[in-house]
């Protein structure tokens, strides 16, 4: 979860300057960096989704290997999940000062998703001896920073989208159908723990009067 040494370099305008022109000469495509007049700069960055469970988009919209969704209840606002192809890529176009929490923003609304952004996180990829390594990037970080600070090598820096796994449950990040349900899964589970003391009990009882 440590930032490396590289990650943590701070450069000033000249340095930045030199550092998108290398960067510029490594590339073998047309996604340059450049410089702007009030010394921040613009650039692309690609994402690959590697999500587990299938995203919600609105009822009208249809997206990539769509799964049947199922209708709300009424008074509430239709939904469709699906689930993303895997590998999906997507190049975006930000700028120096673009936070991870708004390249997320941004993959949501290219893709339609209306879940909360909340429940997702950016990750950076990087391979060392022969290691892959996953750091979760914080909410203020500057992915495009990164990118022009690690060079264009994807193995020496990539980023991903994935589930946001923090241990702790977020609950507000979840709607209001979402939460019934599983209100209605910890309810089932409790009456059949109930069910399975009873039963128990009952054997120990029964067993104690036939000893008596």
């Amino acid at each position: 979860d440590e930032p490396s040494e590289w990650e943590k370099t701070e450069l000033d305008q000249a340095q930045v300057e030199q550092r998108i022109k290398e960067y510029n000469s490594q590339i073998n495509s047309n996604l340059f960096m450049s410089l702007n007049k009030d010394g921040s700069y613009a650039g692309f960055i690609k994402v690959q989704l590697k999500l587990v469970r299938p995203v919600a988009v609105p009822a009208t919209n249809r997206g990539p290997s769509l799964q049947a969704g199922r209708p709300q209840p009424q008074g509430v606002k239709r939904r469709t999940s699906f689930y993303l192809p895997k590998g999906t890529v997507k190049h975006l176009h930000i700028l120096s000062h673009t936070r991870a929490s708004e390249v997320i923003d941004a993959l949501l609304r290219k893709f339609t998703v209306i879940d909360n952004p909340r429940k997702f996180a950016l990750f950076e990829r990087s391979e060392k001896d022969e290691q892959v390594y996953l750091r979760k990037l914080g909410d203020d970080e500057q992915p495009l920073r990164l990118r022009l600070l690690a060079g264009p090598s994807e193995k020496v820096l990539s980023f991903i989208l994935k589930e946001n796994e923090t241990g702790e449950v977020n609950w507000d990040a979840f709607t209001l159908p979402e939460l019934h349900n599983f209100l209605l899964i910890l309810q089932r589970e409790e009456e059949e723990h109930l069910r399975l003391l009873r039963h128990r009990y009952a054997c120990c009882r029964q067993k104690m009067q036939e000893a008596l």
